[in-house]
């Protein structure tokens, strides 16, 4: 469908913000966050009073994914609104031109239908100043391995957060974000050792209330604010380090699985994404990473309290999401990039805007399959503007309004290419099958009766039909596939496997 431009009407009201006929968004993505990461979904640690409150003004999909559990491809999908079939990327690379693999954009179709769009935080494209459809860009995407190392890049160009940091009082031109060592990928944690106001965090919500201060007040907006955090490296403020290092160890879940990777077995490597950690180093970790999820949270609330302060609150449909989460330790993993919940399970809250649905349930729960490709029609359907024929999610606002929808789909297919191969996985919420491609390993659990994947029911008689059933479900997304995944109706092990297609590959010539 074509997406015309939406024509606003000129009514306003006599408060301070100027009332639209379309609402404003502002969607809040935060990087490597896991779906139980939160206390509203059960977490026995973790604390997000903020979040809870959110996701009790509106609904949370408690069985969200990220169907390519890593920081750039996810964020393809969030922006385009499309399925690993449609996007083709399906492993992570950077250095490919975005706008040139993915023209179509969420924020592209906004701004071409009236809004203001705004990016502050973590983009993880390239061109790393690359717009993709907002009107303007304000970024921290994190180390920047690509920008710091390719080609001799300026980095400091890449990075609004680091110009701002140089420019602080007490800080020199010297000053970086890696000041205390602490690797983006590692595992190791300490508290932030500068003030809290200089943490990523507050910048990135500094930032986005000065935005808001400064926005167009004619025109309905929409916001993405981006954390680069709770990503490594877990440095959160003493505060909320302390408040989970002094407490409870809880091991965590061991399948009796865990062998089929032992190839890739490091144990006690601070980067390690197969291995084991002492118990010590764990529990800092864990102690690290909830911590800058609490820190998160309260920032959040900050954000709250800015647009009630600009009286926006009412008039804002708020999303909050992560790309994907990490396996903090669950059989022997950290990271991401695999199909297992702590990787691709990842939380989505939306709490609508109450002047535009003011009927709207609250504090609800689906358990519906949904992922990070829905976000798109359902912020589109929210601002009245047609949906592109290229996005092939589905909007959740049904079920936000109270309805559901009369055909939902079955399930997803996620992959990833990771331990030297691809990782595919079919789940509908409730079962899930996994098949890596180098050695065919199969696992098939059953996740209403297993919810920590601790037993691969593969070999189990009992539930042959139905695993033959769900095999089937993955021929049938890999079928004609360029790789060669499957022949005669049969999973094909052992062939060569690309991070993405091989028309993108084009795009930067190999």
């Amino acid at each position: 469908m074509s997406n015309q431009p939406y024509a606003p009407s000129s009514r306003a009201s006599g408060s301070r913000a100027r009332k639209h006929d379309r609402p404003n968004v502002m969607l809040i993505c935060v990087d490597q966050m896991r779906g139980d990461a939160m206390s509203g979904a059960g977490h026995p640690i973790v604390k997000t009073p903020h979040l809870d409150e959110i996701a009790g003004q509106g609904t949370r999909f408690a069985r969200a994914y990220s169907a390519t559990p890593t920081c750039v491809p996810a964020r393809v999908a969030l922006f385009t609104g499309q399925s690993p079939e449609r996007h083709g990327r399906t492993g992570y690379r950077d250095g490919i031109p975005f706008s040139e693999a993915h023209p179509v954009t969420l924020q592209g179709v906004l701004r071409d239908n009236g809004y203001q769009t705004q990016a502050i935080g973590k983009m993880h494209v390239f061109p790393e100043r690359s717009r993709c459809g907002f009107d303007d860009v304000r970024l921290h995407d994190g180390f920047l391995h690509f920008g710091r190392r390719a080609g001799g890049r300026h980095l400091e160009a890449n990075d609004d957060y680091l110009t701002w940091l140089r420019r602080q009082p007490g800080m020199d031109a010297h000053a970086d974000y890696f000041d205390d060592g602490v690797g983006c990928n590692s595992m190791v944690s300490i508290p932030w050792t500068r003030d809290e106001y200089l943490h990523p965090t507050n910048w990135v919500v500094h930032e986005t209330l000065d935005w808001l201060q400064r926005r167009d007040p004619t025109v309905p907006f929409f916001s993405y604010v981006s954390f680069h955090r709770p990503h490594a490296p877990f440095n959160p403020p003493p505060w909320a380090f302390d408040q989970y290092v002094h407490g409870p160890r809880v091991e965590p879940p061991r399948g009796d699985w865990i062998d089929d990777f032992a190839d890739f077995r490091r144990d006690n490597y601070h980067q390690t994404v197969m291995g084991r950690l002492d118990p010590e180093s764990h529990h800092r970790t864990t102690s690290g990473y909830y911590g800058l999820i609490s820190h998160i949270d309260l920032q959040i609330n900050r954000l709250i309290e800015g647009l009630a302060d600009h009286e926006l609150l009412d008039d804002t449909m708020i999303i909050f999401v992560s790309d994907h989460g990490d396996m903090m330790g669950d059989h022997d993993m950290y990271r991401k990039s695999v199909g297992y919940e702590g990787s691709a399970h990842v939380p989505m809250i939306i709490r609508p805007a109450p002047r535009f649905s003011p009927d709207a349930p609250k504090g609800q729960v689906i358990t519906e399959v949904t992922e990070l490709r829905d976000i798109m029609p359902t912020v589109l359907e929210a601002a009245a503007v047609s949906v592109p024929d290229a996005v092939d999610g589905a909007s959740l606002l049904p079920y936000v309004s109270g309805r559901r929808p009369a055909d939902w789909r079955r399930e997803i297919h996620g992959e990833h290419t990771h331990f030297a191969q691809s990782l595919q996985w079919v789940t509908d919420g409730k079962r899930k099958y996994l098949w890596a491609s180098e050695k065919g390993i199969e696992q098939f659990f059953d996740l209403q009766a297993d919810p920590r994947e601790l037993h691969n029911l593969i070999d189990d008689p009992s539930r042959a039909a139905e695993i033959a059933d769900w095999r089937g479900r993955l021929i049938d997304y890999l079928d004609g596939r360029e790789e060669g995944f499957v022949r005669d109706g049969e999973l094909v092990v052992g062939r060569p496997v690309q991070t993405e297609r091989s028309d993108i590959t084009a795009l930067i010539g190999g």
